[in-house]
């Protein structure tokens, strides 16, 4: 549950101006300011169901924008890849200086992860 609404939030950050006005304050009272469907109805002057299928068609919408762009699955496997860079130069940096062997495979292997965000 956690997981699906962190990724429904991250399809909003890098899509959500994509959608239409309405759908966009929809989607932001649901998952950012974490008011109910019944808040929500109250607030923009339409019923619950409205409110429930205005904010189903955004997430489509968003999954469908996330499935031609892949811009979230790009950002994520570049912090992974960034974070495994920094691990290394944490290991590279703790090496005592008679590892240059190892210090030079890990540079290797860093330039490898690099590429990959090309």
């Amino acid at each position: 549950m956690i997981e699906d609404i962190v990724q429904k939030t991250l399809l909003f950050d890098f899509y959500g101006q994509l959608l239409t006005d309405k759908q966009r304050d929809i989607v932001e009272m649901y998952y950012s300011n974490d008011l109910s469907l019944s808040e929500i109805s109250e607030q923009i002057g339409i019923s619950r169901q409205g409110v429930y299928d205005a904010l189903k068609r955004a997430e489509t919408t968003l999954e469908e924008y996330e499935t031609r762009l892949r811009l979230v699955e790009k950002f994520l496997q570049q912090k992974f890849i960034l974070a495994k860079v920094s691990l290394m130069l944490d290991e590279i940096i703790g090496a005592e200086q008679d590892d240059i062997s190892k210090i030079k495979d890990r540079i290797r292997n860093i330039k490898s992860f690099i590429e990959r965000l090309e």
